[in-house]
């Protein structure tokens, strides 16, 4: 392939730190996504914040009971349309935001925040503007119009600055690249830019440094560090011929990398997209929580209007009835409640993916909080998936490995390739051999060490007459014989991985029932379920037939999560509640489950349960709060209190309103610190 062709733009950190705003929608959803209302963000609301607090002052300035407190007097021209001019000027550079907002939520059918907060300064300008004009009588509300509007826009951008952080879950992925990359060619190093890299080329990744491409090793040894992607908190060994991903940073030795994925293409550019996109699915607590947001709106509105004709009744002058009809607007929060889940979501979200865990379907996530069963598949998923030496029968294991690793050290089938991992795994002494012969689909002949060696089967042993002890196993037996006699038996089978037995015992002190479903026949699948620590196991379990098993469980009332591959266990991960697709780093976009593991850590499941809980009750608090704080402040707001002398300003209601969001998106990052 022409390189020039094969090139992609590579996203870098800085390109996942903004997104473009839907430009016709301004609606409180918007925030829930991008931290962002109508097209400002929060640089643009603290410009908008300070010129319009200088306005005020020109307003408080003005004031009659400043001038009174403080001894001077202004002139009555001064003091009765200096308040106007800057009130006007201030609706149209501070509150346009939030008319232009609320017009949008009008338009849009979903009436929020804005268009309560555009309806109340609004109200406070039109009557402002008939008492400065002498058409009403009564006293102006400029100054709680400009305190309106000023403190307004402190607490929207004060809002938007802890929405960003909480929000910024692909960004923080994005952080994981490095700007540029180290291309080696024939005649130097050269440092390049991300998007001028090609398939094909090498590159050169430092002992500390960021690997910057998904990639195959050709040279250099190191560990290098997954834990960003996968959640493995162990370093990975890599060395000619392994794979690296980017994002991952590299250990104490140099790498040499040939390029084979870049920009869009890369595990973190797809792990960054299913983020974006689960965090835009709505789940069933979100749909609930939006849903009472839309009708505190009319909770909202419907009190103002009760509360007006119920001071007017009482024969409270205009002045009165607009003001607390203007505070009962203000102090409702349908944000508090909107932003209740989202903010949550948004950084459990963040928290997955930055513990190996893609989170796809937001509703296979929710559900896991309350899972009581969950079932794994064996192979691939408990299990390593390929051949390894599981046990050591005989003389001592480094001696008996030792011989089979020297006398196996040319062959290339599996058998071969295990023992070797094993030995070297041991950091076994590998002795010297000699006059090496193969028998296809027996063993192999050597001389080691100057003895005659014999490794293969049973019936390799039969053929030279050497008697052998039976091992009674479900696994792959080699033998092992010198001098005419059997020194030795090495068994090797699909390995448990290491945290299985871990995970398993963890689900189990939390009272979940853990059970094997498995393909495979009941003695090799019962061995590895003794090894894990499972009593429950259905073996020569077809794939259709998987998921007739998640639905026994869930007819039984249980709530079932489903760890398997994610593709020959789909059936099984589309019945379960909660489907979980066990992974590698390079097949994370082929996942079909719900949910998604980069890394290979039965434990990742535990973590997912975990963050799932934390995740679950961080919202709960979230909603109480938002629905507790308006049945509390709307009757405030009306004046219920007043005959004992509590009263509300406008100025005060806003306040309160904007604490009420700010509280909810600082609880929500709590999250953080609740999830280790």
């Amino acid at each position: 392939m022409d390189k020039k062709q094969s090139r992609h733009h590579h996203m870098t950190h800085g390109d996942h730190t903004h997104h473009e705003q839907p430009t016709g929608s301004c609606a409180h959803h918007e925030a829930h996504g991008q931290g962002s209302h109508c097209g400002h963000d929060a640089a643009q609301f603290r410009q908008r914040f300070w010129l319009s607090l200088l306005i005020t002052i020109s307003v408080l300035v003005c004031s009659p009971l400043l001038q009174q407190w403080l001894g001077y007097t202004l002139p009555e021209v001064v003091s009765r349309y200096v308040p106007a001019i800057s009130g006007t000027i201030l609706l149209w550079y501070g509150g346009r935001v939030f008319i232009r907002a609320g017009w949008q939520e009008l338009r849009q059918r979903q009436p929020g925040m804005m268009l309560l907060i555009a309806l109340a300064i609004s109200v406070a300008y039109g009557y402002s503007l008939l008492v400065t004009s002498g058409v009403v009588a009564g006293m102006d509300f400029w100054w709680e119009l400009a305190s309106l509007i000023t403190i307004m826009l402190l607490g929207h951008w004060l809002e938007m600055a802890a929405i960003k952080r909480a929000t910024d879950a692909a960004h923080t992925l994005a952080q994981l690249l490095p700007e540029t990359a180290e291309v080696v060619t024939e005649q130097s190093i050269d440092t390049v830019p991300l998007d001028h890299l090609a398939v094909g080329m090498t590159v050169l990744v430092r002992p500390g440094g960021r690997v910057p491409v998904d990639g195959q090793v050709i040279a250099g040894a190191s560990q290098v560090d997954e834990s960003m992607l996968t959640g493995e908190s162990r370093p990975v060994a890599k060395q000619s011929g392994s794979l690296v991903t980017a994002g991952t940073i590299n250990g104490t030795g140099a790498l040499h990398v040939t390029v084979q994925h870049i920009g869009d293409d890369t595990t973190l550019s797809h792990i960054m997209e299913l983020v974006r996109q689960a965090e835009q699915r709505r789940s069933r607590t979100q749909v609930l929580a939006d849903r009472a947001a839309g009708y505190l709106f009319y909770a909202a509105l419907a009190t103002a209007l009760v509360a007006g004709a119920g001071w007017a009744l009482t024969g409270a002058s205009l002045g009165e009835v607009l003001q607390r009809v203007v505070t009962v607007l203000v102090v409702a929060c349908p944000h508090a409640l909107g932003l209740a889940v989202p903010l949550v979501v948004s950084i459990s979200t963040g928290l997955a993916a930055q513990r190996g865990i893609v989170v796809r379907d937001r509703r296979a996530f929710e559900a896991a909080r309350h899972v009581d069963v969950v079932l794994f598949d064996k192979t691939g998923t408990l299990t390593t998936g390929h051949l390894a030496v599981v046990a050591v029968h005989g003389g001592g294991e480094a001696a008996i490995l030792g011989l089979a690793a020297a006398a196996e050290h040319e062959a290339e089938h599996p058998i071969a390739a295990a023992i070797r991992r094993a030995a070297a795994d041991r950091h076994v002494a590998i002795p010297a051999v000699r006059d090496l012969q193969t028998v296809p689909g027996y063993g192999v002949q050597a001389v080691v060490d100057g003895v005659s060696t014999l490794v293969g089967n049973a019936a390799f042993m039969q053929q030279h007459q050497i008697d052998q002890d039976e091992i009674t196993t479900d696994h792959t037996v080699v033998y092992v014989a010198q001098a005419g006699r059997v020194c030795g038996a090495i068994e090797l089978g699909d390995a448990p991985r290491p945290g299985a037995a871990a995970a398993v015992a963890a689900l189990q002190r939390r009272g979940i029932t853990v059970a094997m479903v498995t393909g495979d026949g009941a003695r090799p699948a019962d061995a590895i379920a003794r090894l894990v620590g499972i009593t429950e196991v259905h073996a020569e379990v077809r794939p259709a037939e998987k998921a007739a098993i998640v639905m026994t469980y869930q007819q039984q009332g249980k709530r079932v999560c489903f760890v398997g591959d994610g593709v020959n266990d789909a059936p099984a991960l589309a019945q379960a509640e909660s489907g979980v697709a066990i992974g590698t780093g390079t097949d994370v976009a082929a996942a079909s489950a719900g949910i998604m593991l980069v890394g290979d850590d039965p434990q990742a499941i535990v973590r997912l349960i975990t963050l799932a809980q934390a995740t679950y009750r961080k919202m709960v608090q979230n909603l109480c709060w938002g629905a507790g704080y308006n049945v509390l402040m709307l009757p405030l707001a009306a004046g219920v209190l007043a005959p004992v002398g509590v009263v509300i300003s406008p100025a005060i209601g806003a306040v309160v309103m904007s604490l009420s969001t700010i509280i909810v998106a600082l609880n929500a990052q709590f999250l953080r610190r609740a999830v280790v």
